[in-house]
C-alpha cells in the first residue's frame, strides 16, 4: 500500500494515475495469492516429507522409536554370514593362512551361558593311555576342561500302543476289559502331544498346515491336510470353554487395554479377501491378579463390537484415538478413557525424524521424563507408586501442558507441528489421568505387544478362511497368548490340558487355565 501512496507524489494526470494504480493493485493481489500458494505448498511438502520419512522408517529402519537409535542394515544378517564364510575359507587355505599377518584379537561381549534347565548329555574324552608319553610315569588328574554345545532334535514322531487284555468268565459267560481311555477326538489316532504340536505350530509359530504336512512327510509319516484340519476344528471346539472362562476372569479387573488389528478373510465365491479385525483386550500389569489377553474376531471395525464384548463392564479402558471407542466414554457409558502416551509421543517422533524439528525434540525430552519416572516406579507397590507420581509426574505434566499451550499459540495452523500438538492437547485429560493414581498404566504398549506376533504371522498364513476359522483362531490365541504372559510353556500346557480335558469336571475348569500357579491355588481356596 506504500506504493499507492507514493503515486500521489508523482506529477501524473488522472487517467495515467488510475491506470498505474490498477496495475500496482493487480500486482499486489497476485503477490498475495502467490504467498498463499507458497504457504499451502509448504504445508503439503511438510506433510509428504513426514509421510516419506515414516514409510522409510517402516520399510528400512528398526521398529524402534528411541531418539538415539542407530539404523541397522536390512542385510546385516547376510553380511555377518558372509564374513564368517569368507573367514572360514581363508583358514582352509593353509599356505596363505601361514603367511598372512596375525589379526589383532577382536573384543567380544562374550557368549551367553546355556540355560541351566536344559538336559546335559556328557561325553568324556579320556586320553588313550594314563602313562606319560615322555617318561612313562602315571598321569595325575589335575582338573577338567569343560565346553558345552547347544543341540536340537527335530520333531520326533512315535506311537503309543494301548494294550487292553480281555478276560472271560466261563461261568458267567462275560468278557472283562478296560474301557478305551477318553480323548479329545474319540477314536482318533492323534495323541494329545500330536494335537498340541499341530495347534502350537499353526497358531503360535504361524505355520500353515501344508508345511506341517511336509514336515511329517520327511519323517515318512503321512498326515494329510484334511486330517490336520479336522483335528484343528475338533480341538478348537474342545478348548472354547477355557477361552470363555478366561474372558470372564478378564472382565473382573477394573482396568483394561484394548486394540484391534486388521486381518484378511477369504470371501467365498469372489476369489478375493475382505477386511476383518482381530480385537485384543488385555489385563493391566499394574493391578493385582492374573495376566490375561483375550482376542475377539469380528468381521468389521465397528465400535459396536467393543460394546458387545464389554457389555456392562465398568472401569478404565486404555485405547488409541480410534473413533469406534468414543461411544464407550459418553456420559451414559460406564467406561473411563485412558489415552496412550506412546501414541502421543509417536506424533512428535515422526515429526523429528522428518525434519529434525527442535519443537518435536523438546517434546520428546519432556515425555521421556515421564517414562523415566515410570521406570523408577515399576517395581513399587501401588501406594508407593502413587506417591511417586504425585511428587514427580504431576509437576512434569503441568510444565508440559503449559509448554504445549504456549508452543501451539506460536504455531501456524494446518502443518504437521500443529497436528502433533493438537493431538496431545485434545486428549490431555485422558493422557494425564494415570498420574493421579498408582495402578493405571501410562500407555497401551502391553496390548500392542501381544498383537505384534500375530501381525508378523500374517505374512505366513495370508488370510483367514472363514468367520468361524477366525473365531477359532481368536480362542486358541487367547489361551496360548495368556500362557506366554504367565511364563508358561504353551506347548507343554496344551498337551497336559488336552490329556486331562475329556474327563475334567466343568466345576473345576479354572484349574486348567494357563494362569500363574499362585492364582490357580487362590481359586482353589475360594471354592473350598
Amino acid at each position: 500500500m506504500k506504493l499507492l501512496a507514493q503515486l500521489d507524489q508523482l506529477n501524473l494526470d488522472a487517467d495515467t494515475k488510475q491506470q498505474v494504480t490498477g496495475i500496482v493493485q493487480a500486482l499486489l493481489d497476485q503477490a498475495e495469492q502467490a504467498q498463499q500458494e507458497i504457504r499451502t505448498q509448504a504445508f503439503k511438502i511438510e506433510a509428504l516429507t513426514m509421510e516419506l520419512a515414516h514409510l522409510r522408517r517402516i520399510r528400512f529402519g528398526k521398529k524402534n522409536e528411541s531418539l538415539s537409535a542407530v539404523q541397522l542394515s536390512l542385510f546385516e544378517e547376510s553380511v555377518l554370514a558372509d564374513i564368517a564364510a569368507v573367514d572360514t575359507e581363508i583358514k582352509q587355505i593353509e599356505p596363505a593362512a601361514k603367511t598372512a599377518p596375525a589379526k589383532p584379537p577382536r573384543s567380544r561381549a562374550g557368549r551367553q551361558p546355556l540355560p541351566d534347565h536344559l538336559p546335559r548329555i556328557e561325553h568324556r574324552h579320556e586320553p588313550e593311555s594314563c602313562q606319560c608319553g615322555q617318561c612313562g610315569n602315571t598321569l595325575v588328574k589335575i582338573g577338567e576342561d569343560i565346553t558345552e554345545q547347544l543341540d536340537v532334535e527335530p520333531a520326533r514322531f512315535f506311537v503309543h500302543r494301548h494294550i487292553r487284555p480281555q478276560y472271560a468268565c466261563k461261568t458267567c459267560e462275560t468278557v472283562t476289559a478296560e474301557p478305551v481311555p477318553p480323548a479329545v477326538i474319540d477314536g482318533g489316532m492323534a495323541a494329545p502331544g500330536l494335537l498340541a504340536w499341530v495347534i502350537n505350530n499353526k497358531y503360535l509359530n504361524h505355520l500353515p498346515l501344508y508345511r506341517l504336512e511336509q514336515i511329517a512327510a520327511r519323517e515318512q509319516v503321512i498326515l494329510s491336510r484334511s486330517t490336520l484340519a479336522e483335528w484343528v476344528g475338533r480341538t478348537g471346539v474342545a478348548l472354547q470353554p477355557l477361552a470363555d472362562q478366561l474372558k470372564w476372569h478378564l472382565l473382573q479387573g477394573n482396568t483394561l487395554h484394548a486394540d484391534e488389528s486388521p486381518v484378511a478373510q477369504l470371501d467365498p465365491g469372489n476369489g478375493k479377501t475382505r477386511k476383518a479385525y482381530l480385537w485384543a483386550y488385555r489385563s493391566n500389569d499394574l493391578d493385582p491378579g492374573p495376566r490375561i489377553v483375550v482376542f475377539d474376531y469380528q468381521t468389521s471395525r465397528s465400535g459396536r463390537h467393543a460394546q458387545d464384548f464389554l457389555q456392562n463392564w465398568q472401569g478404565h479402558l486404555q485405547v488409541d484415538d480410534y473413533g469406534g471407542y468414543k461411544a464407550l466414554f459418553s456420559r451414559a457409558a460406564p467406561c473411563i478413557e485412558l489415552a496412550c502416551w506412546a501414541h502421543a509421543r509417536r506424533k512428535f517422533f515422526d515429526l523429528h525424524q522428518a525434519n529434525d524439528s527442535p519443537m518435536a525434540f523438546e517434546a520428546l525430552q519432556r515425555i521421556g521424563e515421564l517414562y523415566a519416572i515410570e521406570a523408577e516406579g515399576k517395581q513399587l507397590t501401588i501406594e508407593t507408586r502413587q506417591q511417586l507420581r504425585k511428587q514427580e509426574s504431576l509437576p512434569v505434566l503441568d510444565a508440559l501442558y503449559d509448554w504445549l499451550m504456549q508452543t501451539r499459540m506460536q504455531t501456524a495452523n494446518g502443518g504437521a507441528s500443529a497436528k502433533a500438538l493438537d493431538y496431545t492437547l485434545k486428549r490431555w485429560p485422558a493422557l494425564a489421568r494415570y498420574a493421579h493414581t498408582g495402578h493405571l498404566p501410562i500407555d497401551n504398549n502391553p496390548v500392542e505387544n501381544v498383537i505384534r506376533p500375530i501381525a508378523v504371522g500374517k505374512k505366513n498364513w495370508l488370510f483367514v478362511g472363514s468367520e468361524r476359522a477366525g473365531q477359532r483362531a481368536a480362542a486358541i490365541q487367547t489361551l496360548l497368548g495368556t500362557a506366554q504372559l504367565n511364563g508358561i510353556d504353551p506347548a507343554a500346557w496344551l498337551k497336559d490340558t488336552l490329556t486331562k480335558l475329556p474327563t475334567w469336571p466343568n466345576s473345576r475348569i479354572d484349574e486348567l487355565l494357563p494362569l500363574a500357579p499362585e492364582f490357580i491355588e487362590a481359586l482353589k481356596r475360594e471354592k473350598f
